[in-house]
């Protein structure tokens, strides 16, 4: 089982990544998964230019000397693709959406309807691989904080990806709260496990793991005391 991460925070010590490198010890519970980490920060990835080169040329390749072909043959071999990144202006970060921009030598200019939406043919056979999206915020959980995100997963993936969405995140590195990080850290590991079984985690699973971890109204004023 080949698993590429495509970690899309910018500093090393991640809050986000903390969510899934647990997810990840579960994941490989049995030692049977191999697991590649990209960190995008680290990688050379021009933006799009919109050329359309990779159309004319079909070979699921970017004219563009970068790093980006790099990625493009590691995406092609992983049968479970985890894009791990913290929320930035309710999306991906700047540097992961160019990467996931210059995805587009997947693609064919060719469409067709499907499912109640226009999407282009695929020019690289993907239909192996398994989709899951682990974000986490800075802020702390309110409605639609998570919303575009979500908008966004399903425009691209439909229902065919699995995602954790977590608020409060920065918590998770906080030496004095290891009393209430460490029993999250451990749902995440579990589910971890429950994915690498069934291929899903359950809703209850999902709804414990993504409960904050404190009030909102502690976490605001905990937050404004570092400002």
């Amino acid at each position: 089982m080949k698993i590429l991460v495509m970690n899309g925070s910018p500093k090393k010590k991640s809050d986000t990544m903390c969510i899934t490198n647990a997810f990840l010890e579960g994941l490989n519970i049995d030692n049977n998964c191999d697991i590649k980490v990209i960190d995008v920060i680290q990688k050379d990835i021009k933006p799009c230019l919109g050329c359309f080169s990779c159309w004319r040329n079909l070979d699921g390749k970017c004219i563009q000397k970068d790093d980006q072909n790099e990625i493009l043959d590691e995406i092609q071999k992983a049968d479970i693709l985890i894009w791990s990144f913290p929320l930035y202006y309710y999306g991906l970060p700047s540097h992961l959406k160019a990467v996931v921009d210059r995805t587009i030598p997947f693609a064919r200019i060719n469409m067709r309807y499907v499912d109640g939406k226009v999407v282009h043919e695929n020019s690289v056979d993907l239909s192996h691989q398994r989709y899951i999206i682990i974000s986490g915020a800075g802020f702390p959980h309110f409605e639609d904080n998570f919303t575009p995100l979500k908008q966004w997963c399903h425009n691209v993936y439909g229902d065919h990806y699995t995602s954790l969405f977590l608020s409060e995140t920065p918590l998770l590195n906080v030496k004095e709260l290891k009393e209430i990080v460490d029993p999250l850290l451990a749902k995440i590991r579990k589910a971890g496990v429950e994915y690498i079984k069934t291929g899903m985690i359950s809703e209850k699973a999902k709804e414990e793991i993504e409960t904050p971890l404190v009030p909102r109204d502690m976490y605001i004023s905990m937050i404004n005391q570092i400002g």
